[in-house]
């Protein structure tokens, strides 16, 4: 109920009255059967425009202290984190990642076109630059069943770069939704760290084709951690998902 009153009476109308936000390719998101939307990450009103300009709910993942903080403050965190549609996951001991896994199949299995939206980097780009994927992205996928589909935020860094509060009026942000991944051809190979690590490459590399951006061989968390930045969401490598296998996404997965 929350999700539908941001959308359609408090935050979305205002979204797109001052904004006039602009989607490509609503189309390819199937009406039949569960997605991901993996997206890249410019800035941190991509968690509004990308939602408000799908057809459907659209549910994140989201740290549990966000609906945990006591008083006042809490309350509204609770209540904006509810409103834009994301459910709470606990990072707070070794099982985290799992955890967030579980989630995620979870949200997936409530319907036959459930949408769960995930930054396959982790965090946001440092630099509007496009960095390496986290292969959760693919574990989610096989666990799940469901298809992945690219999507690139446009104008998003413009509008609402780091460290600034209120989002510019302009340029107009944008949503590019691009044509479904499927990897069927990989079920039941869930947990094999070369499969989810070609299949994340393959996503990404649809990004990069998507948004236009260039491609980083590296881990945006690793970047701002070496330069002092906050890391955020997502950042830490965990020992379930590190990666072997390693490839630049030059080219389709076979």
């Amino acid at each position: 109920m929350g999700f539908w009153l941001a959308k359609f009476i408090f935050l979305g109308p205002l979204l797109r009255l001052l904004w006039r936000p602009w989607i490509e390719g609503r189309e390819n998101i199937p009406d039949d059967r569960p997605a991901i939307l993996a997206s890249n990450h410019l800035s941190f009103c991509d968690s509004f425009f990308m939602p408000v300009l799908m057809p459907r709910k659209v549910t994140f993942l989201a740290k549990a202290e966000y609906f945990t903080t006591p008083g006042i403050k809490g309350f509204f965190s609770r209540m904006f984190f509810n409103g834009v549609g994301q459910v709470p996951i606990d990072r707070s001991d070794k099982d985290a990642a799992q955890a967030a896994l579980d989630t995620a199949v979870r949200v997936l299995g409530e319907s036959d076109n459930a949408l769960l939206g995930i930054y396959p980097e982790g965090t946001r780009s440092p630099d509007g630059r496009l960095y390496r994927g986290k292969t959760g992205v693919a574990r989610m996928a096989l666990e799940s069943g469901a298809v992945v589909i690219p999507v690139a935020m446009v104008n998003t860094e413009i509008i609402q770069p780091a460290g600034r509060l209120i989002p510019k009026l302009r340029p107009r942000p944008g949503v590019l939704v691009g044509k479904p991944l499927d990897f069927s051809r990989y079920e039941g190979m869930a947990g094999d760290r070369f499969v989810e690590r070609s299949m994340t490459d393959e996503i990404m590399y649809e990004l990069m084709q998507l948004s236009g951006q260039e491609y980083v061989d590296q881990y945006a968390a690793k970047v701002k951690a070496a330069e002092g930045k906050d890391t955020g969401f997502g950042a830490r490598e965990r020992a379930e998902l590190r990666e072997i296998g390693d490839r630049l996404p030059g080219t389709r997965a076979s």
